[in-house]
């Protein structure tokens, strides 16, 4: 393509004008290098001189001008300098931080390492070899079995022979026995033989076989009775004591009006108050036949007597009845249907209703203030059928 005719002209002639400019303007030498600065701060090599200085200087004398050569840079050259003498010193920085944590990393890793190797050494060698002479055998101390009366030749010899006072006395006395009982501690004994002092009767325990019929009855001696009842040898004995006794101590005469009924006559007694005052009348006041006390022959219905014998309701408020309660249980006896009791023994309260359970018995009973047979050996309540 041939030059614009119009154009060239003008071209060569700003050309010519800008070339005759910069021959006149003296050119200043071109800035030291980056690595012209860090030999010259330590004193390698002299930097190039300034127009108007020598330019040979002697080797180190460079050390002290370092300020005038920085201070020679154009502003953005010595801007530039300076971010990179900053970022320098923070990279050293850094890289002393990074170095320290590396050395803690590298001695918690060699501490790691070493738990890991000796973790792997023991799964690997697995459990400890077992010694020649075995396993040691952990030592149990044998603990004594609870002593129990059953356990006592003494004591099961007398069950056998039908001696109670014997047994009991073999248990330990009255007290500990119905501990033993109460317990459970003395299973070969049965609160269910009829022929047993420590017999229990109520609506919940009937007699077995239901018509059972004693076989050592006898009168009591020298007491008064207001029917032909008896009573079975040792309560008819125990009786006779306490009649004396109470009769000794002025307090007037006892006599008694009803003593053993059998199956049969409890039948007609049970019938005869279901037809005054209905069953649940009946209930509270009479045994159904197989369930009464007075067919075990233990038990008797005693009477207030001056002369004249007054009735079963009279006995509460008199003197012989005061008497019995403060001392019956020193001849055997309890009065087995207590006040407020009901709900317990199944009856309303009877003061003229004795039972007969034998001196060790009757002694811990009022001992330690029991007023029911239940309670007593810790039977359940029965104030129903």
């Amino acid at each position: 393509m041939s030059p614009d005719p119009e154009l060239s002209p003008r071209r060569a002639a700003r050309a010519e004008a800008e070339r005759l400019a910069t021959a006149a303007v003296a050119v200043p030498p071109a800035p030291p290098t980056r690595r012209q600065l860090r030999e010259a701060a330590t004193g390698a090599v002299a930097l190039p001189a300034r127009p108007d200085e020598p330019a040979a200087t002697p080797r180190g004398a460079t050390r002290g001008r370092l300020p005038d050569l920085l201070g020679a840079l154009p502003l953005r050259r010595r801007r530039r300098l300076a971010l990179v003498a900053g970022s320098a010193v923070a990279v050293l920085v850094g890289a002393v931080v990074v170095g320290g944590a590396t050395l803690g990393r590298g001695a918690d890793a060699e501490g790691s390492a070493a738990a890991d190797a000796s973790a792997v050494s023991a799964a690997i060698a697995g459990p400890p070899a077992v010694p020649d002479d075995g396993l040691p055998v952990p030592q149990v101390a044998a603990v004594a079995a609870t002593a129990t009366p059953c356990d006592d030749p003494a004591f099961t010899t007398a069950l056998s022979q039908g001696d109670d006072t014997a047994a009991i006395a073999a248990a330990g006395g009255g007290a500990a026995f119905r501990s033993a009982v109460a317990s459970g501690l003395a299973p070969c004994v049965s609160l269910s033989d009829p022929d047993r002092e420590w017999l229990v009767v109520n609506k919940q325990r009937p007699l077995d076989p239901l018509d059972y019929y004693p076989g050592d009855l006898v009168m009591p001696s020298n007491v008064r009775a207001l029917e032909q009842s008896a009573l079975r040898a040792a309560p008819a004995e125990a009786l006779s004591a306490m009649v004396r006794a109470a009769s000794d101590a002025g307090v007037g005469e006892i006599g008694y009006l009803s003593a053993f009924r059998s199956y049969s006559t409890q039948q007609s007694t049970y019938a005869g108050r279901v037809a005054v005052g209905g069953v649940a009348e009946a209930d509270r006041e009479s045994a159904r036949p197989g369930f009464s006390e007075h067919q075990t022959g233990k038990a008797v219905d005693i009477v207030p007597c001056n002369g004249s014998c007054a009735t079963l309701d009279d006995v509460a408020a008199s003197a012989q009845g005061a008497w019995v309660r403060e001392h019956a249980w020193e001849f055997g006896f309890i009065t087995r249907y207590a006040e407020g009791r009901e709900d317990v023994s199944g009856y309303e309260p009877e003061a003229w209703h004795l039972r007969f359970i034998g001196p060790e018995l009757a002694q811990a009973y009022h001992d330690g203030g029991y007023t029911t047979l239940e309670e007593f050996f810790g039977l359940p309540a029965a104030p129903t059928y």
